[in-house]
């Protein structure tokens, strides 16, 4: 059967499948000529600094073709189809059912990582999977990979700006990801980077632009007339912030007012932390008193932070069945109606076989 379009010598038209059905896609869009103007308000040369003081600039002329890049790649990411399963099986060798590995990249497409960022609960989760993939695992994403985690990247700014969300969490991701593009455009022929190297260009320019949106962003005061956090009493107040687990969230709630600042100094609180998150040994080593003889418990928090790290909190993460090999979302408004494990599991109490997976250990799986 022929494949029929505009020109029969043509490899005829792109199409995208949607949940409505196959759609043909155009050529240009209107999103591509906000990204082109967006991006010629950031200066055109990037100067990146290594270890040893030497710079290397990328101007406008040595980059001449990265506009078309650009267009090239927005379209690229566009018509790129990606998975949006619930549930992927982890094989690490090949059987005779099954021939392959599955890789971080293919995890990373096949999963609904996209949706996850929309539920307030999973949203950490994925940023800080983010920012551990761009640390030390983004060579090792496919190409495809790596355009679904540009996607991911440009939807989470886009919430943060219009949510105002947690752009401390952003800002960190941002940094480090800029740092190691920063490296990898530098090493450029030393490491292994997929794709034309003025894309990545692009893609520096757009995390800086995206950087300086997040350090302009106003915080929009809410109106409303009932009943606020001022208007709770201390013992309340108080008991909100012995439940945050993140020294640097007690001390932003503690800059909303006076009363606030005063109950985020209390030693109890910070004390409570550094039990929580390190062991007493660690205390040992690393002991700050104060001038009055008493141990300074908020510079013990950040002193040790800087040595081991701090236990981490998520509302919901992803799961692992040890009996299936499978690695899944578990949507806990089906398991407690229809008794659903979010996956096809064989085993005789599933929930025995279910384990959380953090971010490091996501990116363990996949290290063969």
């Amino acid at each position: 059967m022929p494949f029929l379009g505009q020109d029969w010598r043509s490899p005829g038209w792109r199409w995208v499948k949607t949940e409505d059905g196959w759609k043909r896609c155009e050529p240009f869009s209107p999103a591509l000529e906000d990204v082109n103007n967006q991006l010629k308000d950031i200066s055109h040369t990037v100067i990146i600094t290594g270890d040893d003081e030497d710079e290397a600039i990328y101007s406008t002329e040595d980059c001449e073709f990265a506009a078309k890049k650009r267009k090239k790649d927005h379209c690229m990411n566009n018509t790129q189809c990606f998975y949006r399963e619930k549930w992927i099986y982890v094989h690490k060798e090949s059987t005779r059912e099954r021939h392959g590995y599955c890789t971080l990249g293919e995890a990373f497409n096949r999963l609904d990582f996209s949706s996850a960022i929309q539920d307030i609960r999973r949203f950490n989760y994925v940023v800080k999977l983010l920012q551990l993939i761009a640390k030390s695992q983004l060579t090792s994403l496919s190409g495809a990979a790596q355009k679904n985690y540009f996607n991911i990247l440009d939807k989470i700014v886009r919430k943060v700006m219009e949510d105002q969300y947690n752009p401390r969490l952003i800002k960190d991701l941002l940094q480090d990801l800029s740092s190691t593009l920063c490296i990898l455009i530098r090493g450029v022929g030393k490491s292994v980077l997929v794709g034309n190297i003025n894309i990545w260009i692009c893609r520096l320019e757009t995390i800086l632009l995206w950087q300086q949106q997040l350090k302009n962003l106003q915080m929009n005061k809410q109106v409303n007339n009932g009943l606020t956090l001022i208007d709770l009493p201390l013992h309340t107040l108080r008991n909100i912030l012995h439940r945050l687990s993140d020294g640097w969230d007690v001390i932003t709630l503690g800059q909303v007012t006076p009363t606030l600042y005063m109950l985020s100094e209390d030693r109890q609180l910070w004390k409570k932390l550094c039990q929580y998150h390190f062991a007493e040994k660690q205390f040992c080593r690393h002991l700050v008193p104060s001038e009055e003889g008493h141990i300074d418990w908020k510079l013990m928090y950040f002193a040790l932070q800087k040595y081991y790290p701090i236990k981490e909190q998520y509302g919901d993460t992803l799961h692992f069945c040890r009996h299936c090999s499978i690695l899944f979302w578990k949507d806990y408004h089906l398991a407690l109606l229809l008794k659903d494990t979010g996956h096809p599991c064989t085993a005789s109490d599933p929930d025995t076989c279910l384990m959380p997976v953090s971010p490091q250990h996501f990116i363990d799986l996949f290290k063969f």
